[in-house]
């Protein structure tokens, strides 16, 4: 049929198979909860469908009032907020709650396609990329007061999208260096690690002493580095000490072990890991997993879904669970790529990136390879506002992908 050219089945399929196994296993965790999140995919169905009949041009006109609308309800969770699990970042309705952040997402992305691809937009001027860092800055900055670390962390990804549009690579290498130096510096003695970036910076100057152009400011700038990550060496010890409790053991279970931490903070990977471990090459069967049907794991249906997964489907299931997030994402990078519209691409590469933030923090976490941080597993954890938004970006870029692809420019 000649509508349905241009829309994407193989990104639809992917999204109906992710959202339906999702609930599938909520629904081996707490019945209830699976019924309800059944309820949750039909409303986003229905919201998709009003995005697909809509004009894909309403998302760039509207990008700044639905950014600035998204920031507001970021900001008004300081006097209306509801505390949840230690953490002010809901809005109570009577039975209903609902997490701005993830709709600040999708209105931080739609702007930042809409700067990024107007016609002054240029990274190599100043004025460009301290806007384009105020775009993503202002609502990390708010989630982080919150606090919120793990939403904040999610902001990263924007990066990658901006990386597309020409953001230099160095960047992401002194992220990497600064997160590496630290942590390594929690394991190791800091006067180690520091005569480590002494030699290896010397080393460097070593073997392109000739090739550098020296200057007073080339001489400042290493100077700099070499003080700003030997301070970070020596400082890391007392930025964990003054972190909160439950903060500073889920960075510790890193190098001490779930097990020194059973009690508190390692106690959710404890299980976490026993779960994913006994589902062995084909799992325990649907309903079947003790640890799940014990319930021994808290939040298991929504940040620690991946180990029901591992429990009952075993190796074989969580494997191909992986590997159709892989592809999806993948698929997404794909199309965007392909977009004939800079909005659209932009958008495109925003929710891929998102996406794969999302996905690789959650599953690093309920492994043990990432802190604890509060990570939804896109489509997969419970909740209504992450399935909403999720689906909401899902479709805004499948409905901007289709108008691409029916396009005569």
């Amino acid at each position: 049929m000649k509508w349905t050219e241009g829309i994407d089945k193989l990104g639809l399929g992917l999204y109906f198979l992710l959202c339906m196994f999702a609930i599938a296993n909520i629904y081996s965790v707490d019945q209830k909860l699976g019924e309800k999140q059944l309820i949750f995919f039909c409303i986003s169905l229905f919201v998709g469908l009003i995005i697909f009949v809509g004009r894909s041009k309403f998302f760039e006109n509207m990008s700044g009032i639905i950014y600035i609308g998204g920031v507001l309800l970021l900001i008004g969770l300081f006097p209306f907020g509801k505390e949840i699990l230690g953490q002010k970042n809901w809005y109570k309705f009577g039975s209903f709650t609902m997490q701005p952040v993830e709709f600040a997402k999708i209105g931080t992305a739609l702007m930042l396609a809409n700067y990024v691809s107007g016609p002054e937009f240029n990274l190599k001027n100043r004025k460009s990329l301290l806007t384009t860092l105020a775009i993503v800055g202002i609502p990390a900055a708010v989630v982080l007061a919150i606090p919120d670390v793990g939403s904040m962390l999610v902001f990263i990804a924007f990066f990658i999208a901006l990386y597309r549009e020409g953001l230099s690579g160095v960047l992401f290498g002194v992220g990497f260096l600064f997160a590496g130096v630290f942590l390594i510096s929690l394991a190791v003695n800091p006067i180690w690690v520091a005569i480590t970036i002494v030699l290896i910076i010397g080393g460097y100057i070593a073997m392109n002493y000739y090739k550098m152009s020296w200057n007073v400011i080339s001489i400042s700038s290493i100077a700099g580095s070499v003080i700003l990550l030997c301070g970070l060496a020596f400082g890391s010890p007392y930025i964990l000490e003054k972190l909160p409790k439950h903060q500073r053991e889920r960075i510790e279970v890193l190098f001490k072990g779930e097990k020194a931490f059973r009690d508190t903070s390692g106690y959710n990977l404890l299980y976490s890991k026993t779960a994913i471990g006994s589902g062995g090459l084909l799992g325990k069967g649907y309903r079947e997993g003790s640890v799940t049907q014990g319930k021994f794991v808290p939040e298991q249906e929504t940040d620690y879904i991946f180990c029901t997964v591992g429990e009952e489907w075993g190796f074989v299931g969580s494997t191909i669970l992986i590997l159709a997030y892989m592809i999806f994402i993948g698929r997404i990078y794909y199309l965007a790529e392909q977009q004939k519209s800079g909005f659209n691409r932009v958008f495109g590469y925003c929710f891929a990136s998102i996406l794969l933030m999302h996905f690789t923090i959650n599953l690093g976490m309920v492994m043990g390879l990432f802190p604890t941080v509060g990570i939804p597993l896109p489509y997969f954890s419970y909740g209504g506002s992450s399935l909403l938004a999720f689906s909401i970006m899902t479709f805004i870029f499948f409905k901007l992908n289709y108008s691409d692809k029916n396009s005569l420019v």
